[in-house]
Order: structure tokens, then sequence, then C-alpha cells
């Protein structure tokens, strides 16, 4: 019997945790002259009027090259993997029929892990389910909740926060509809995966890293992200549970704003929760298969690393 064939995703893609260089390195490329489109691939730069938090290019940076899936949605809005499957497909799609290469560039794992394993297939929503699971958690509160889960889906609840309402809630809703639990759907043969160049930016001393992460929030304060997030909460209807409201940095503003913190305290959460993202996303890329590794950190990375982006960069020009 003939081996099925993998399916090969037609783009390359840079991934690395936050502050490691992703984006200058996609701007360098596009100075070298590459007929590169960029695809972004970060689930909070999709938020309009997010700009400080999310370290968003700046206008300059925009008009430079072409970018995508960048200011797309309201703050109020969602934007799921699926979401960012079926729009990048159709990106890569455009930009080749443009005699142009897709870089898919950023951080945000689950859309990657998404886009080469393909999707589970999950029950769609049902607004009655997520009615009655959230009015259950109006009277037990979501820590009960989060105990209930980690007996029907132990795997899941081990990664859930107890507070982590949106996740928990389709959690349950999808054991409440399939009988089976969210953690079967995702049990995914790695062998399957659909092969895409990928460019892992892995630096070698965390410590440097961290040291990044703390200037980088302290420049973000300079900016005005407070009043950015003030500013949010004024021209939205948002709370905190949304998804744009729990990405890193605006959370702890908003608990903040709300008195519910210091200013110093604000601050060094901020700095913690940046730090521990940036730890999952590393732990995330060291365990992913089929990648060229570049450690950031070195002296004249982004030479070293030149010949081999050529090299994948020629493969995918149209011939």
């Amino acid at each position: 019997m003939n081996p099925v064939p993998v399916p090969t995703i037609p783009a390359l893609a840079i991934l690395g945790p936050t502050a490691s260089g992703k984006s200058a390195l996609a701007l360098w490329l596009a100075d070298l002259g590459f007929p590169i489109e960029i695809i972004s691939l970060d689930s909070a730069l999709v938020f309009r009027d997010m700009d400080i938090g999310t370290a968003k290019p700046n206008p300059q940076e925009l008009a430079a090259v072409p970018h995508h899936l960048i200011d797309i949605i309201l703050p109020t809005d969602t934007f799921s993997a699926a979401d960012f499957v079926g729009a990048c497909n159709a990106l890569i799609t455009d930009i080749r029929a443009r005699g142009k290469i897709p870089l898919i560039v950023g951080g945000t794992m689950m859309y990657y892990k998404t886009l080469v394993s393909g999707l589970d297939d999950l029950p769609p929503a049902n607004p009655d389910i997520r009615a009655a699971i959230e009015s259950q958690a109006a009277l037990e509160g979501w820590p009960a909740l989060h105990a209930q889960l980690a007996e029907i889906d132990p795997v899941t609840a081990e990664r859930l926060k107890p507070n982590d309402s949106q996740r928990l809630q389709r959690a349950l809703e999808v054991f409440q509809i399939t009988g089976k639990p969210l953690s079967s759907f995702h049990q995914r043969n790695q062998n399957a995966d659909a092969l895409i160049p990928t460019l892992a930016i892995e630096p070698s001393d965390r410590a440097v890293l961290h040291k990044r992460i703390e200037s980088r929030f302290h420049d973000m304060l300079t900016q005005g992200l407070v009043e950015e997030v003030a500013d949010l909460r004024r021209r939205y209807v948002l709370d905190a549970e949304m998804p744009s409201m729990r990405c890193v940095g605006y959370r702890q503003v908003w608990e903040f704003l709300d008195g519910h913190s210091t200013r110093r305290q604000m601050i060094d959460r901020g700095i913690a929760a940046t730090r521990q993202l940036a730890k999952r996303q590393i732990t995330w890329l060291r365990s992913t298969p089929n990648k060229h590794v570049i450690d950031p950190l070195q002296a004249d990375w982004l030479q070293n690393v030149k010949p081999w982006l050529e090299q994948q960069m020629d493969s995918l020009l149209p011939k």
C-alpha cells in the first residue's frame, strides 16, 4: 500500500517567544529585497486600537512590507484558531498568486499547531449549554467548575487555571455535547502534520530574554500603555474575561485601573506574566519537530541564518 503523501504548506514560518526578534528578522528580510508578505501569527495583533501592549508594528514598518491579520477585529470580538487557519490559507493562495512568498511570523503556537495539524472535529457552540454553565458558575464560582472538569477531563483541567472562565466553559460544553473530554480531540498523530519550512528562534540565555522583556514592558508604560487600556475601556463595552483583555499586559493594567493592585504590583505582574508566556512558547518550540533553530543571542545571527532562509525562499518562488 502506498503511503499517504504528506501535504506541504507553500509558505515559510518564523516562530519565537515574545521579545526574541521575530519582527526585526522579518523586516530585515524585506529590506534585503525578498518578495515577502507577512502573515501575523499573533492572537493579540488582530485587535484594533491595541497598539502599545501588543508591540504592534508602527506605520513605517507596516508600510515597508505588506502585513496581514493585523487590526482586523474589534476588542469586543473573538478570533479563534479555526478563524486563523481559514484566513491564513486564503492569504497564502492570494500572496502566491501575486508571485510573492507568504511569511508567517509570530508566537501564538496554537495557531501554528492548528495550521499544520488541521482542525479537531469539535462541535459548534451551544448557546443553551453555555448559558447553563454560566449560571452554574455565577452560583458556585469558576473554581468549583474547574474541580468538576478535573473529574471528567483531568488532562484539560491540569492545563487550565481555576478562573479561566472562557476555556473552562468550552471544555465543559464539549463534554456535555459529545460525552467525550476535550483532551481526546487533541490527540493527533504528529506524523500526519503538514510540512512547512519553519525557523525557530530559541534564545540560549533565558536571563537575557528576561531583561529584554522587562525593558520592553517599561517602554510600553512610557509609551502610554495604561492610558491605552483606559481609553479602550471608555470606547468599548469590555470586561476582564474577554480575549482582548486577557492578553498579557492588558490584564495586569486592567487590574490596576480597577484598584486591585498598585502601580508597582502591576509592573511586576506584567513582567512576570510576559516571562511565563515566553517560557511556554520556548517549551512548545523545543518540542516542535521539523524545524531549523537559530539563537538570536549569537553574534551575527542574522547573517548566520541567511543561507538557510535564502534556500527556503528560492524553493518557494514561482518557477
